[in-house]
């Protein structure tokens, strides 16, 4: 893995119109582990490069291509507290203790809190989740929750994707003499909050090696464990735990966490569930949505997750657990007709609000490179809205990026994504450490913070000088990585589905890029919010369909829709577009470069 790649530039694409070189995904030893693949188990060479690049080894593939969660899952109580947490969980699923489930407003904290509360009530527990307000009450537990919810008759607090860093509430859940476990995964520092266990696979004592779960997937470990100690007590299972990995799939892929090893399991395993649609809520969802086709990672990415989010970011935030935990189809309809409606309104916010931020970071980049991490704030901006601006503004200036929304009394809400190689969650620490934000936390690809106005400038400068030299590293040399050359004839269905078992893809197990050499741009035309829709066509006259998504106001969709007739290198990766029940494969154009 450490050899050297070729130093030519795939099809001598040095500079392409998104800037970037082109270069083969392959290094010389990964090379031959392809062929020898190939030669050994009768897998097509276009395949063995695919899982040779992503670190397969020979005699491996059979094994990759079937990942299962009993060969990759180590036994929960690996995780620092875990044997306490089952213990106390344990505890109330006996006693049928009221159990009250403190979740975050994201795709990962509903599914987190949904999965939990399943479980529960497959008992027969009594449970409440509690999913506080973004705008009102902030990111993870409150003591006003806190004593709300143990007037409410809570016996246990269950904290999912949030409470690692929640002190000040922990300790008041301990005064009231409320047990408290949290199941996180979120940076944290050398102390823990107090509670009867903290199970994170990212505390500094931890071990395990399990910090690329997201919360759900801690969540699901730890049922494992409570399911296995009550059997062992003699309490058989009320439920399949494996049924519900479709809620662990799903918050697997939106929250963004690596597709390898054990969440790569979850995700091929959960995908299998959620073809089968026995969740009634996302099935509602699926069909407001418009899905096509079989549930995959995209739909779940860039359709259903959007929508889930769409709750917590601009309306009841606990919409979407309540969805993913109905057992009622009108219900799970009606919410999911709510949950749509609320994002097309986040749609509408975050264009007038991204024009903003795009203009204001333009400024602040100047005409050099500007700051290694771009910042932008505003005092009119929508809370539940900076997350998604920092992610568009992060894809277009290809750095960390902020979004801060300012209340009237000069307090902001900011929240940042990063690239890879830069830990954003880690700077946010260290800049809470030196007194520059009231509170912040996240993980390497995504934090948030809180920060008074007249430290903003402060901040900026922090940041650009604590990672500037990561950054620069980070982004040196933009390269495209391409896996293999195909033309427009050789890009079939058959070629789709065994490129498939090589899946699922996401971050950290990358779909696979592929250069097609020298197609003719038969045309090109805009289609939905600024994407380009083209066909192209290889020198023997096959033709392929392909789309570039956002593109039309950047320098890739206006060469697209000026070069018609042009010969062009396309590089993207390929689907399979389900339309009038037809399928057909499509080029998701990721880059291009004028043919010499």
């Amino acid at each position: 893995m450490n050899e050297p790649v070729d130093s030519r530039a795939f099809l001598e694409v040095e500079h392409s119109l998104s800037g970037k070189r082109w270069q083969e995904r392959l290094n010389p030893v990964e090379r031959q582990t392809a062929l020898a693949m190939a030669q050994q188990s009768g897998i097509p060479e276009v395949l063995t490069r695919v899982l040779a690049a992503r670190g397969v080894g020979v005699g491996e593939a059979e094994r990759f291509m079937a990942p299962s969660i009993r060969e990759l899952m180590p036994d929960p109580s690996t995780i620092t507290d875990m044997d306490a947490a089952a213990e106390r969980i344990g505890q109330a699923v006996i006693r049928r203790e009221r159990v009250a489930i403190f979740g975050d407003y994201d795709v990962d904290g509903a599914a987190s809190s949904a999965l939990f509360a399943r479980y529960l009530a497959a008992y027969g527990v009594p449970y409440e989740i509690y999913i506080p307000d973004r705008i009102t009450e902030g990111y993870g537990p409150n003591s006003d929750a806190i004593e709300e919810l143990a007037k409410r008759g809570a016996d246990l607090l269950v904290t999912v994707d949030c409470g690692a860093t929640s002190h000040e509430a922990l300790g008041r859940a301990s005064e009231i003499g409320l047990d408290a476990v949290v199941l996180d995964h979120h940076q944290m520092g050398l102390e823990t909050p107090p509670a009867v266990a903290v199970v994170n696979p990212n505390r500094q004592d931890d071990l395990s090696g399990l910090g690329q779960l997201c919360a759900c997937g801690i969540v699901f470990m730890t049922l494992v464990a409570v399911q296995r100690l009550l059997r062992n007590q003699g309490r058989p299972p009320a439920i399949n735990l494996l049924d519900m990995l479709d809620l662990t799939a799903l918050a697997t892929v939106c929250d963004v966490v690596p597709l390898t090893g054990l969440n790569r399991a979850f995700v091929a395993q959960g995908l299998k569930i959620l073809r089968g649609q026995k969740n009634l809520g996302l099935l509602a969802l699926s069909r407001v949505a418009r899905l096509d086709g079989p549930m995959s990672p995209y739909h779940l990415g860039f359709l259903i997750g959007p929508r889930i989010n769409a709750g917590g970011r601009i309306g009841d935030a606990a919409l979407g657990s309540r969805l993913l935990t109905v057992e009622d189809a009108a219900t799970a309809g009606e919410i999911a007709k709510q949950l749509d409606r609320l994002n097309q309104e986040r749609q509408a916010i975050e264009a007038e609000m991204l024009a903003e931020a795009m203009a204001e970071a333009e400024v602040e980049s100047g005409a050099g490179e500007g700051p290694s991490v771009i910042v932008t704030a505003r005092e009119n901006w929508h809370p539940g809205i900076v997350g998604l601006l920092a992610s568009r503004l992060k894809e277009r200036f290809h750095r960390p990026a902020f979004a801060v929304a300012f209340d009237p009394s000069g307090q902001g809400t900011g929240s940042g994504r990063s690239i890879p190689g830069v830990d954003l969650g880690y700077a946010v620490r260290q800049a809470v450490e030196v007194g520059l934000l009231v509170k912040g936390g996240g993980h390497a690809m995504a934090a948030g913070l809180t920060v008074k106005r007249e430290k903003l400038g402060a901040l900026r400068a922090f940041f650009d000088e604590r990672l500037s030299e990561t950054v620069a590293s980070a982004s040196d040399n933009k390269k495209l990585k391409i896996d293999a050359a195909l033309t427009a004839r050789g890009a079939t269905l058959d070629l789709l589905e065994l490129l498939e078992q090589a899946g699922p893809y996401g971050a950290g197990h990358s779909q696979p890029v592929f250069a097609f050499p020298n197609h003719l741009v038969k045309y090109a035309r805009v289609v939905g919010r600024d994407h380009v829709s083209v066909s192209v066509q290889s020198s023997d006259g096959a033709a392929l369909n392909g789309i570039a998504f956002r593109a039309a106001e950047e320098a890739l969709g206006k060469a697209l829709l000026e070069g018609q007739g042009r010969r062009v290198h396309f590089a993207g990766a390929l689907n399979i577009n389900y339309w009038q029940g037809q399928r057909r494969p499509q080029l998701r154009i990721i880059d291009a470069a004028i043919a010499r």
